[in-house]
C-alpha cells in the first residue's frame, strides 16, 4: 500500500501577495483534472479569486467559511466545476472575520483538517489555495495538507520569502503537523528575456535543488485574462505558452508522486 491511497493534500502558498498562487491553484488543478484524476480545489482565501476563477463567484450555497465555523460539512460545501472531474469548495467574504470568530475555538487550526478528512478516499488530489498571510487560515491549511507547494516570482527578493516559509514549514512541523514536507518550489512569471530572472532561477537551483520543479511558469497574458471569463488557462487557449507550462506541471507533479 502507498502511502497516499487516500488523496493527498497540498497547499499552495506563499505569504506574499502577487506570486502566482491563485494562477496557480486554478489551473494546477484543472491539469491534473484534464489527465483524468478526481481533484478538489478548495478556496480559504476571503478575496475568492480561485472562486471566480473558476466561474462559481456567483454561488449561493455553503461555503468554506460555513464549513469551518461547524455549520455544515465540508461534503455539503463541494460544488462541481463543470470542467472535467475537478470540484471546489468556494470561499466567502465572511472568512475574513473568520479569523476572529474562530480564536477561541479549541484546536482551530485543527479545523480544515478534520473538515477535508471524511474526503480524502473521494479525490485523488485536494489543493488547497491559501491567503497571501500567515494567518489562522493558512495555519488551518498547513496543518491540513500532506506538503506545500511554493510558488515564487522570478524577482530579487523572491529568495528571502521562500526562506521564511520553509522556516515556517519547519515551525508548523514542530508543533502542529510532523509529517508536512515541501512538495516543491515553482518558478513563475519566468521572463527568457532579462538577467535578473536567469539570475533567480540559478539561485533557486542551487539552494532548493531537489525541491525546485523543472517547469517554470512564464510571463503570458493569457494567464491573466483568463479568470476574468471563469475558466482554467487550458480551456481559455490551450496553445499559449501559460497552458503548456500548466500542463507540464501537471504531468511533472504525478511523476513525483
Amino acid at each position: 500500500m502507498g502511502r497516499f491511497t487516500l488523496g493527498k493534500i497540498i497547499a499552495i502558498t506563499n505569504q506574499k501577495g502577487g506570486v502566482g498562487k491563485t494562477t496557480t491553484a486554478v489551473n494546477l488543478s484543472a491539469c491534473v483534472a484534464a489527465l483524468g484524476k478526481r481533484v478538489l480545489l478548495v478556496d480559504i482565501d476571503p478575496q475568492g479569486n480561485a472562486t471566480s476563477g473558476l466561474g462559481k463567484n456567483d454561488h449561493d450555497g455553503p461555503t468554506v467559511y460555513d464549513v469551518l465555523i461547524g455549520e455544515t460539512g465540508a461534503a455539503e460545501a463541494v460544488v462541481e466545476t463543470g470542467f472535467g472531474s475537478l470540484s471546489l469548495i468556494p470561499t466567502a467574504i465572511e472568512l475574513a472575520g473568520a479569523e476572529i470568530e474562530l480564536v477561541a475555538v479549541e484546536n482551530r487550526e485543527q479545523l480544515l483538517k478534520d473538515a477535508l478528512t471524511p474526503l480524502r478516499d473521494g479525490y485523488d488530489y485536494i489543493f488547497i489555495d491559501c491567503p497571501p498571510s500567515l494567518s489562522l487560515l493558512t495555519l488551518n491549511a498547513l496543518t491540513a495538507a500532506d506538503s506545500v507547494l511554493i510558488p515564487i516570482q522570478c524577482e530579487y527578493y523572491a529568495l528571502e520569502g521562500v526562506g521564511q516559509l520553509v522556516n515556517t514549514v519547519k515551525l508548523i512541523r514542530k508543533k502542529l503537523n510532523p509529517d508536512l514536507s515541501v512538495e516543491g518550489i515553482l518558478l513563475t512569471m519566468f521572463d527568457g528575456r532579462t538577467n535578473l530572472c536567469a539570475q533567480v532561477v540559478q539561485e533557486v537551483r542551487t539552494h532548493f535543488r531537489e525541491e525546485a520543479f523543472e517547469t517554470m511558469i512564464p510571463r503570458n497574458v493569457r494567464l491573466s485574462e483568463a479568470p476574468s471569463y471563469g475558466l482554467p488557462i487550458h480551456l481559455y487557449d490551450a496553445r499559449c505558452s501559460g497552458a503548456k507550462a500548466y500542463q507540464e506541471l501537471a504531468q511533472e507533479l504525478m511523476q513525483r508522486n
